[in-house]
């Protein structure tokens, strides 16, 4: 028993960090995307909330775009300031970016020296993105029971992976040993065309030879 407390306290503790992105993006007059990658499973809730220091009208502009690698586009904010969240749910198992960028205001008179903007950026996937104070409220949960819940679809959520990257670490051993296959087949075939070729090179040679009356 204690040590199933113990390790119920363990992801507690782990759940309860929590890590942001801190980054400057310097401004530039041209188009200069710097962009953070992350993956996704099919159906995960995603929050990507960014904290942008500076201030409009200060001679920068900061542009957001989140988009996957499936082409779909989740959204482009647009001279974003202090706080900007975004959610969107994935369609598929698959990589998605976000993006900024830091434009120079051409209208606004720019002082000397280079210009940059502090972003602050957290990404919160499946279990971590849901807003477990509203669940917590709707369904008359306890703390510990809310917590237990979210520990819950947590592990829901290594399981799945573990059983996802089983079935890619299996389709790839597939794919390797129909290689490999192939490729001894492939082996054996230019042996076989080899010796053909020597085998027709010396009946040439001495049908050559023969008629020539030197053999």
């Amino acid at each position: 028993m204690a040590f199933n407390l113990r390790t119920i306290f363990g992801l507690l503790f782990l759940l309860g960090l929590s890590s942001a992105l801190k980054f400057d993006i310097v401004s530039s007059s041209s188009k200069n995307e710097r962009c953070i990658r992350n993956f996704v499973s099919d159906g995960q809730l995603v929050v990507v909330t960014a904290i942008v220091s500076g201030s409009k009208g200060d001679g920068q502009i900061v542009n957001m775009h989140i988009k996957d690698a499936m082409g779909n586009d989740y959204g482009r904010p647009k001279n974003v300031v202090g706080e900007t969240r975004q959610a969107f749910t994935s369609p598929a198992d698959t990589a998605f970016d976000v993006c900024f960028e830091n434009v120079l205001d051409s209208s606004k008179r720019q002082p000397r020296g280079t210009l940059s903007r502090e972003i602050e950026l957290d990404v919160e996937i499946g279990a971590d993105a849901r807003d477990w104070s509203s669940i917590q409220a709707q369904e008359k949960l306890k703390p510990v029971e809310t917590d237990l819940r979210r520990i819950q679809e947590v592990v829901e959520e290594i399981v799945n992976e573990m059983e996802y990257l089983r079935k890619r670490e299996q389709k790839l051993r597939d794919t390797n040993e129909s290689t490999n296959e192939r490729v001894k087949w492939f082996a054996f075939g230019t042996m076989g065309m080899l010796v053909g070729l020597g085998a027709w090179q010396i009946v040439y040679l001495r049908a050559y030879f023969r008629s020539k009356h030197l053999i």
